[in-house]
């Protein structure tokens, strides 16, 4: 079936974009430090300024993107994103002081959206039935790469140097992009009577049922993304032996193991018993995992804690893209992909930014609670919402068999 197909060639290309953007994650704030930043305090507001500064133009443009792709199609967004956050990341290379990286990350957050145009073209092609099997499979192809890059990443890091690695990212970028042209079919654009339905006020009213799922993605990617920059210096807390890099490459990649598990697994019983219900518990499990991370003095606690919150994070954004789809019209959905990519990316500025403010003006653990508080707050404003399913079920017996 051509859905079966697209899925294992967008897996191919999503596992090779991952990897390479993965490449990068565990020494940033250390490649800060190269970059002639030495006090704690400033590494920690660096490193948050940095992982978020991608995530302010995407923001911006994430919806743009999805409104091109429903006119141009969806294949066109992908080589676009891929292309350009390729060259991005190579110029990231050849940077001499830590405001050049941020410029850069600014710039390449306006080329974003590999990853959200990857699932609006699977979601396209995917019967509901299989929804979230598809797209927790998909995922795995993200977190399968997570879970190399960072390793291989670290290696290289310590091996070749930090600069070295930028410029095997961005190959790998282009690489995943010339996956996408050779393999994928060409999107078709809407017919003009589709294109004429998704404009002014009415597309807004198609996207009002959307707005929880909008605001979860949101509160979702702020209590997963706080902890992220500040994960390889509370490593280095920890951890006082020889390859720190390796380590800290290996306490990133360990949640993407987990990720590889929980998944499908769970992209499985959601699609059984309901997405609502899936990402409640989630939200739950993932938030208590932060407990033994906060506390531990060991390094091992650490890791343990990570894989227990990978299991569960493969919950989280399968189950949001399902309710994406299942909600959205087909004439508005690359869309309503577009916001709920944008709802993401503001969580991955604030998160940061949340994570890194805290620990340098308190301390490194408060952010772990912070994040525990975040996602049970998420997991509430979900579980009072019941106009979620009730919405999907009307919609689907509107619609044909």
């Amino acid at each position: 079936m051509k859905w079966k197909r697209t899925l294992w060639i967008l897996w191919t290309s999503n596992f090779i974009a991952v990897a390479g953007v993965s490449l990068i994650i565990p020494f940033l704030p250390l490649y800060i430090e190269e970059l002639g930043v030495h006090q704690l305090r400033d590494i920690n507001l660096w490193s948050g300024w940095i992982f978020a500064a991608q995530s302010v133009t995407a923001v911006i443009f994430q919806p743009l993107w999805g409104a091109m792709a429903d006119k141009y199609g969806r294949k066109v967004m992908l080589l676009r994103a891929g292309i350009g956050m390729a060259v991005m990341t190579i110029l990231m290379g050849f940077v001499d002081a830590p405001w050049q990286l941020l410029v850069l990350r600014l710039i390449n957050g306006v080329f974003s959206g590999f990853i959200s145009m990857s699932i609006s073209l699977q979601a396209s092609v995917t019967p509901n039935e299989h929804a979230g099997k598809a797209l927790g499979t998909l995922q795995t192809g993200q977190m399968a790469g997570s879970l190399i890059g960072p390793l291989i990443g670290g290696i290289l890091a310590e091996a070749v140097g930090f600069r070295y690695v930028f410029v095997l990212t961005g190959a790998l970028l282009l690489a995943a992009s010339i996956v996408v042209m050779v393999f994928v079919d060409k999107g078709a654009p809407l017919r003009s009577k589709e294109k004429e339905s998704s404009r002014g006020a009415g597309n807004w009213r198609l996207m009002a049922p959307l707005i929880p799922v909008f605001v979860a993605t949101m509160v979702t990617q702020i209590g997963m993304m706080s902890i992220q920059p500040i994960l390889s210096i509370y490593t280095k807390l920890l951890y006082h032996g020889v390859h720190l890099e390796f380590i800290a490459g290996l306490v990133v990649s360990v949640t993407g193991v987990a990720n590889l598990i929980g998944s499908p697994l769970l992209g499985r019983f959601g699609d059984r018993v309901g997405q609502r219900k899936i990402l409640i518990f989630s939200l739950v499990m993932s938030g208590l995992t932060f407990i033994p991370q906060a506390l531990t003095h060991n390094i091992n606690v650490l890791l343990i804690g990570r894989f227990l919150l990978g299991l569960f994070v493969g919950g989280m954004l399968p189950s949001l893209n399902v309710l994406v789809k299942k909600l959205a019209p087909q004439e508005v959905q690359a869309r309503a992909f577009g916001l709920n990519s944008s709802s993401q990316f503001l969580g991955n500025m604030i998160g940061p930014l949340l994570g890194s403010t805290v620990s340098a003006m308190f301390d490194i653990h408060y952010v772990f609670y912070i994040t525990m508080g975040v996602l049970f707050a998420n997991a509430l404003m979900l579980l009072f919402n019941r106009k979620l399913e009730q919405t999907i079920a009307a919609k689907q017996m509107k619609t044909p068999l």
